[in-house]
C-alpha cells in the first residue's frame, strides 16, 4: 500500500524524465489532476491525459516534454510530506532557483503554482518544487 500517493506520482514523472520516456501512467486522483495541469500551465509537461488501464481502473497518462533532447524537468522534489506539513504566506512563498523554477501549492482556492498564489496574495501548503 502507497502511503503517499502524490510522492508517488512525483516519482513517477522524475524518474521516467530521466529515463528519456515520452510518457508515463499513474493512478488517478483530482490532486494528482491538479498538478499535472500545473506542470502544463507552466510549461514543464508537453502534456496530459485521462485514461483507463487494462482492469478499468482511471489512470492520468503524462506525456513528457524534451528541450533538445533535454528533459523540461530537471529536478521534482515533494516538500510538504505527510508526516511533516509546510505552510506559508503569501509574501513567504520561496522561490526555486532564484525564480527559474516553481512550485505547487494547495490554497484555499484550490492548486495553483506559487506564483499565482503570489499574485492572488495567497499562502497554502507547499506540495512540491520543480526546476
Amino acid at each position: 500500500m502507497n502511503t503517499d500517493p502524490i510522492s508517488d506520482f512525483l516519482t513517477r514523472i522524475r524518474n521516467a524524465s530521466r529515463a528519456g520516456l515520452a510518457r508515463c501512467a499513474a493512478p488517478h486522483s483530482n490532486q494528482k489532476l491538479g498538478i499535472a495541469r500545473i506542470l502544463k500551465a507552466d510549461g514543464y509537461i508537453a502534456d496530459f491525459s485521462e485514461g483507463a488501464d487494462a482492469n478499468r481502473h482511471k489512470t492520468i497518462v503524462v506525456h513528457l516534454k524534451y528541450v533538445g533532447g533535454q528533459p523540461a524537468i530537471n529536478g521534482l522534489n515533494r516538500t510538504s510530506k505527510p508526516g511533516r506539513r509546510i505552510y506559508t504566506s503569501a509574501s513567504d512563498i520561496p522561490k526555486v532557483l532564484n525564480g527559474l523554477g516553481g512550485n505547487v501549492l494547495s490554497t484555499s482556492h484550490g492548486l495553483m503554482s506559487g506564483a499565482m498564489a503570489r499574485r492572488k496574495n495567497l499562502g497554502g501548503e507547499i506540495i512540491c518544487n520543480v526546476w
